[in-house]
């Protein structure tokens, strides 16, 4: 399917979408090759282009130019990455505990398909005052908590609790995540932010 097609459906369609995604066989390789990393590039882009090419006033200096674009994009870009990883084995270890089925590439399907609110979110950072805006993402949760009863086969009243505790610690791996490779980047090229970091800029 075309990618174009499976994120039209995923964020408009979703119920129907995920009937589809359960026919389907994927590894969390497959997935990370033909969606994860396309649809990553989406925040990373949409990064550069506001951080890099248009830039933001923020207190008493200006962010911007292409170096800091260059940085800012390869942060988002590694933290969408490895969070899908991450995520998609702590989500698959987590099943068990909610009477879910414990299977690796249907965990990578819910985890890459529900983060496409997340990715299709991050385009608002090409105008960097509309960066508020990335919290329509949380529309992800949604996607997850429609998804988990289909792919990973969850009894209905363990569904809202998987859908919390799953979603509260795919959040913090995120946070963790960019954390790190925000300190590994800006200790190889510099930080951008006189006193702060990556996450400081989403909400400015």
């Amino acid at each position: 399917m075309p990618i174009f097609t499976r994120v039209k459906n995923i964020l408009l369609s979703p119920t129907t979408e995920w009937r589809t995604i359960d026919s389907e066989v994927e590894t969390p390789q497959s997935l990370l090759r033909k969606y994860v990393v396309p649809m990553a590039l989406i925040p990373a882009v949409a990064w550069f282009i506001g951080y890099g090419l248009i830039g933001i006033d923020a207190y008493f200096f200006r962010l911007g130019g292409i170096k800091w674009g260059i940085i800012l994009a390869a942060i988002s870009f590694i933290t969408s990455l490895v969070t899908y990883f991450i995520s998609t084995y702590v989500v698959d270890a987590l099943a068990p505990s909610f009477g879910s089925a414990k299977n690796l590439g249907r965990s990578a399907q819910l985890v890459a398909y529900s983060y496409t609110a997340v990715w299709v979110a991050g385009v608002f950072y090409i105008i960097p005052s509309l960066s508020r805006l990335t919290i329509l993402g949380l529309y992800a949760i949604y996607l997850f908590y429609l998804g988990i009863p289909v792919v990973k086969k969850t009894p209905e009243d363990k569904r809202i609790t998987y859908t919390i505790v799953c979603s509260i610690v795919i959040i913090v791996i995120a946070f963790v995540v960019g954390q790190i490779i925000s300190n590994i980047i800006y200790l190889l090229a510099g930080n951008p932010l006189p006193e702060g970091n990556f996450w400081d800029l989403r909400w400015r």
